[in-house]
Formats: structure tokens, C-alpha cells, sequence
């Protein structure tokens, strides 16, 4: 998350976004996202300010 700017950021330091990791990762077609848009429920550290779009944990 955090749009296009954050992207370029990662991008720029060579690294990739989480969801570039799980595409090279996994295996086409075998990983399903729910909630994409859910967001934190934190309310510490300042957090209750901040909304975090697809803020989670990859299990599996």
C-alpha cells in the first residue's frame, strides 16, 4: 500500500512490494487475497491516525 509514491520508493532502493514478492513467489493462480482494502485496528503508537489500506499477514 501507500500509492504510487511508496512504489517508487521501494523501487528506487531496489527492493520490491509485498505484492511483487508473493507474484514471483507463488505459483500463477494459487494465491487468493481477501479484504484487500482492510485496514489495521491499532490504536497504539499514533496508529488510530494512520489508515493502512491492505495492512495483513501472508499465511498459508
Amino acid at each position: 500500500g501507500g500509492g504510487e509514491r511508496r512504489i517508487e520508493a521501494q523501487h528506487g532502493k531496489g527492493k520490491l512490494t509485498a505484492r511483487e514478492r508473493i507474484e514471483i513467489l507463488l505459483d500463477e493462480g494459487s494465491f487468493e487475497e481477501f479484504d484487500m482494502f482492510k485496514s489495521h485496528r491499532c490504536t497504539d503508537f499514533g496508529m488510530a491516525d494512520q489508515q493502512i489500506p491492505g495492512d495483513g499477514v501472508v499465511t498459508g
